[in-house]
């Protein structure tokens, strides 16, 4: 392989993490690997900060860091690198708030950066969107009343059988503003963000600041938030446990998240020992 610097881009659920939510050895292994020979990597997620900065650290990254499906880029570790967010207007938000409690949807969450508005108290989301030390960001109770600001991201949990009436309106009221999209792990949400927000725009910054092209970015993804980052990416890898529709537009298809896909990929490319 030539000496070039590669930027690798990893999604975190159903990509880099398994099952459990946890990084294997053997990707940590490799990524670190390629760290050390110069190579940039960085983590684009659709997770806010404080559910991804965990592993950020666990992989010893020193570099920006896509959150919320590119609507917040930001560097973690240095405040002088300028930071895009991009928001959904508060007016846009109360209305798909109010069509939400006319459909009487499970439940809805509302994030503005590190601050997390949760219209009902649901465990598990709590756990997984947050770290114990956190449990202070959260406000729980009707967003109509408690969401004040400009949010960065809104996601609905629909009942069963209504998921795709619910992006049919979005579509048909809201298309010009705002970009929505599934989220398969760990539960079926729809995410939605401010138009033209994805994490191909995240990377994109973050690929001009390195000067690295997009011929040279490696990109790893699993889920309908992916795509535009796959198709952006010179090499843009499917996850064994993607969706079709990923994996059709893909340049390739490594192994399962379950199966050290990440690594086994980067290790044939890079013909790591």
């Amino acid at each position: 392989m030539k000496q070039e610097r590669y930027l690798i881009a990893l999604d975190l659920d159903g990509t880099l993490l398994t099952d459990n939510k946890k990084i294997s050895p053997f990707n940590k292994k490799i990524i670190q690997q390629l760290m050390e020979e110069g190579h940039i990597v960085v983590i684009a997620t659709g997770r806010p900060h404080r559910a991804s900065i965990m592993y950020y650290h666990e992989l010893g990254l020193n570099t920006p860091m896509v959150n919320f499906n590119g609507a917040f880029i930001h560097h973690p570790t240095d405040d002088r690198w300028d930071a895009v967010h991009s928001p959904l207007p508060n007016r846009i938000a109360k209305e798909i708030i109010h069509t939400c409690y006319q459909l009487e949807v499970k439940n809805i969450l509302a994030e503005i950066k590190d601050d997390m508005y949760l219209d009902a108290y649901d465990e598990r989301i709590v756990s997984f969107f947050t770290n114990p030390e956190e449990t202070e960001k959260i406000t729980i109770g009707s967003l109509k009343n408690h969401l004040k600001g400009d949010p960065t991201s809104i996601m609905i949990q629909p009942k069963e059988g209504q998921l795709d009436h619910i992006r049919d309106y979005l579509d048909q009221h809201h298309a010009s503003i705002i970009e929505h999209r599934q989220w398969g792990v760990p539960y079926d949400v729809i995410e939605i963000v401010k138009k033209g927000v994805n994490k191909a725009t995240g990377l994109q910054k973050v690929a001009h600041y390195f000067q690295i092209p997009s011929s040279n970015i490696i990109a790893f993804g699993d889920e309908d938030n992916d795509m535009e980052m796959i198709q952006f990416a010179g090499f843009g890898i499917a996850m064994g446990n993607a969706i079709e529709p990923l994996k059709s537009v893909a340049t390739d298809v490594t192994t399962s998240n379950q199966e050290d896909g990440v690594g086994r990929y980067l290790q044939q490319m890079f013909q790591l020992t």
